[in-house]
């Protein structure tokens, strides 16, 4: 590019803003002159380079409008500072500059961006020697999105420790200076906090996170048991429940949920293996205990119709209606729909296979750590607490045969054990003759408390459709809540 020659350059003169509160001691200072072009008033910013001389100019319009002549070269202001010291100010534009420049008696050093926010990332790297010769950089960018999200891309730049990033109660530094609340400017970027990615905190921020008591109001589960070992269920948790096929696993959920109902809790329920019928059959065959699904003439309209006012039709229970397969965003969706659109502080997802099978791929075990890290992420989000069905996979222990269940049965990868807050496994032998109808509960892992193992037998009624469970002592503590 040619070096323009200074007829290219437009004339002007400093003098006082009004409008943006700004003197003309300032303007002058900064070159900051007024000016016509083709017959039109116009601000002109003038850059220049580090001995001095004129560049290029950014002319401002009073439609708002923006043009330039010559060059950009470095950061506005760039040319007035010596290079290092204490603390250096980068804004966004240049009436912000002259701002925080006339807050501090225009001896502070500020520069700004040329381009704004959006493009202050490449500017920002080509003074990265020059910044970097200060102790603090103070990054002031409007208080939007894009200037936020601007002013993180730019001290990520800086060697760590060196950036801070200002807040402000107006939306830019000149809206402070024309306010007159240039001495808040100024104590705001002092008190600018030092950059960090997200996520990072120093210990030291730590003290009332730690200080304050922290309720787990845990729900609790149907069996004493279960409870005594895992101190119930909470929100933010991601339960996983799993065994063989034919065990009972759908069962186990449906008895967990009407409990949950009964509590008072808003259940989702997704139940990708069966119809929204048969799912809500079985949640009021449980509250009135008969095996609802294996025979229509248990359906009495007298005695069905309080059981459905207290369970599924009470308002608080949501399903999905779909039978099969389906694509898993869409299925996030829809499940993050029950929890913020209709308040579902609990779901359950029957079964994760079926989700799986509607994702395009070969790789199971890659498409089950996707769609683990998305349900997991999902808990995160919203903070409900989600109960997962998962199928085992084939291993020679026979888990229809009563085969003891562990974590490295899980199918697939091992993100269904590492993403799940609770893992809970069911063991049956469906071939015995003695003991065919008895389930033992074994929790495999609990990142709550640590305790695993064994902790509950429940029976099957096939007169009620119903898993009842023996006798055992419990230190859990009931809550208030009676079920129905």
């Amino acid at each position: 590019m040619s070096e323009p020659t200074p007829r290219e350059f437009v004339n002007g003169s400093p003098q006082a803003i009004a409008r943006r509160n700004l003197t003309e001691d300032t303007c002058r200072k900064w070159g900051y002159w007024m000016g016509v072009v083709n017959g039109q008033p116009v601000q002109i910013a003038n850059y220049k380079t580090r001995d001095g001389k004129t560049c290029g100019q950014k002319l401002r319009f009073a439609d708002k409008s923006f043009a330039t002549r010559g060059e950009l070269i470095g950061l506005y202001g760039q040319h007035l500072w010596r290079d290092g010291g204490r603390r250096v100010v980068v804004c966004e534009g240049e009436v912000d500059a002259l701002s925080i420049s006339q807050a501090f008696d225009n001896k502070w050093p500020v520069v700004s961006v040329p381009n704004g926010a959006g493009a202050a990332k490449k500017f920002v790297a080509q003074a990265i020697d020059w910044l970097d010769r200060y102790e603090q950089v103070v990054f002031c960018f409007d208080m939007d999105d894009v200037g936020r999200k601007g002013a993180a891309e730019c001290a990520a730049l800086l060697t760590p420790g060196k950036a801070h990033i200002a807040e402000l109660p107006l939306k830019d530094a000149n809206d402070m200076l024309v306010a007159n609340r240039s001495k808040e400017l100024v104590n705001c970027l002092f008190d600018a906090r030092e950059y960090r990615p997200d996520g990072i905190v120093n210990g030291k921020e730590l003290w009332d996170v730690i200080s304050h008591k922290e309720e787990h109001k845990s729900k609790p589960y149907p069996f004493i048991g279960l409870n005594h070992i895992t101190h119930g269920m909470r929100l933010g948790e991601l339960v996983t429940v799993t065994a063989g096929s034919g065990i009972g696993k759908s069962l186990f959920c449906r008895e967990i949920a009407h409990h949950l109902l009964g509590l008072g809790e808003t259940v989702g329920y997704i139940a990708l293996e069966e119809s929204v019928r048969r799912t809500a059959l079985g949640i009021l065959g449980i509250h009135m205990n008969k095996p609802l699904h294996l025979d229509d003439d248990m359906l009495d309209e007298k005695e069905l119709k309080p059981a459905f006012d207290k369970t599924v039709g009470n308002g608080k229970f949501y399903t999905y209606d779909h039978f099969g397969s389906m694509e898993s965003d869409n299925l996030l969706s829809k499940i993050r729909y029950l929890i913020k659109g209709f308040d579902c502080k609990w779901i359950f997802l029957d079964h994760l296979s079926i989700v799986v099978s509607g994702i395009q791929g070969d790789d199971e075990r890659r498409l089950i750590d996707n769609t683990m890290t998305k349900l997991r992420s999902l808990v995160e989000e919203t903070g409900c607490g989600m109960v997962l069905v998962s199928h085992l996979k084939r291993v020679d222990t026979g888990h229809e045969e009563g085969g003891r269940v562990s974590l490295h049965h899980l199918r697939g990868s091992q993100a269904i054990a590492q993403l799940s807050d609770m893992v809970i496994g069911l063991e049956r032998n469906q071939q015995s003759d003695r003991l065919s109808n008895e389930t033992k509960v074994r929790v495999l892992k609990n990142r709550f408390s640590g305790e695993t193992g064994h902790c509950s037998t429940l029976y099957y009624n096939i007169d009620t459709g119903r898993c009842t469970e023996e006798e055992r002592a419990s230190t859990f503590e009931e809550t208030n809540n009676e079920p129905f």
